[in-house]
């Protein structure tokens, strides 16, 4: 366990640093000028000599070289600048949004266990039946239907027509409601399919005749054994989907003005506040590269056949 938990840091480090330079490039590459963005040149008639002193107070005359290492020493101490336009630490910037994503990441993430467990438990356990059906329709519509789309007809029916919950803004619970519903859905469709192809392939192995041979009882071959099993390939696409929960978010956040990092997110893009961009990227980044570390330790606890020791890869 702990050589897994070595080589997935040392993994984490080498792809911080490709994603920093990718990113960095990008930002570069990027069309406009954060300088002419900042001075509004054109609305406020700001000369050539302010632009010029701000773009070597900014480093920007630098070779790129040079401003890439200036920020990556300033990154590895957890400085990833001012923001251009709110002249505020980028870090701070973020760590303001960052509890009404997470709140809406949790609230997507609810929903969608609420609705893909049972749904593709139940599909599971008749298979070709009704309820089976039913579920391979949901799956299908689901991840058929865009984010946008889910929140827009939840705009139009629930919000407007029945004027039920509020659309816009953080505040109450209500508010919570449509975003995470929105995010959860998409989300509990992929989920719900592979739950039950998982048990299904589970439910046709050698172990589950013989724990039938012995006499266990469905239930507990449903509940103990298949729906265990099953959780592996489960799990393992969650910990490859959550970088789709964070780009959801992004549409989610703008589409119901929710105060988060996918909204800070667009709104630096709009407005070339390329400091905040990158932080942004960086830091989403390791996010992910987290949560698939948890998954990989995760196993383990489920499946108790997967160990990681010596010879062993996770």
């Amino acid at each position: 366990m702990l050589k897994l938990i070595r080589a997935r840091l040392i993994q984490l480090i080498v792809v911080l640093f490709v994603l920093s330079i990718v990113i960095f490039v990008l930002m570069k590459l990027a069309p406009g000028d954060p300088v002419a963005s900042l001075l509004r040149i054109d609305e406020m008639g700001a000369t050539q000599a302010q632009e010029e002193a701000l773009r070597e107070e900014l480093g920007l005359n630098d070779p790129v070289y040079v401003q890439y290492l200036d920020w990556l020493s300033n990154v590895i101490q957890l400085d990833f600048g001012n923001s251009l336009l709110k002249n505020k630490p980028v870090l701070e910037e973020i760590m303001d949004r960052l509890p009404a994503t997470l709140e809406l990441a949790i609230g997507g993430m609810i929903v969608m266990i609420l609705i893909a467990v049972p749904v593709g438990f139940i599909s599971a356990r008749y298979p070709n039946r009704l309820p089976d059906h039913l579920g391979r329709f949901f799956s299908l519509i689901g991840a058929s239907i865009p984010v946008f789309w889910i929140g827009l007809l939840l705009i139009y029916f629930i919000a407007f027509k029945l004027n039920l919950v509020p659309t816009m803004g953080r505040g109450e619970l209500k508010n919570l409601l449509l975003p995470s519903i929105t995010l959860g859905l998409s989300l509990a469709a992929i989920h719900a399919r592979l739950l039950r192809s998982g048990m299904l392939e589970s439910l046709s192995s050698e172990y589950i005749r013989a724990a039938r041979a012995r006499g266990l009882s469905e239930r507990r071959i449903y509940t103990r054994y298949a729906f265990r099993a099953a959780l592996i390939p489960v799990l393992t696409v969650f910990g490859m989907s959550f970088g789709s929960l964070i780009a959801g978010s992004v549409v989610v956040e703008t589409l119901f003005s929710w105060p988060g990092l996918g909204s800070m997110a667009v709104e630096a893009i709009f407005q070339r506040d390329y400091p905040l961009v990158q932080g942004y990227l960086l830091l989403m980044g390791a996010c992910i590269i987290i949560v698939n570390l948890v998954v990989d330790l995760v196993y383990g606890l489920i499946d108790p056949r997967i160990r990681y020791g010596k010879g062993e890869t996770g």
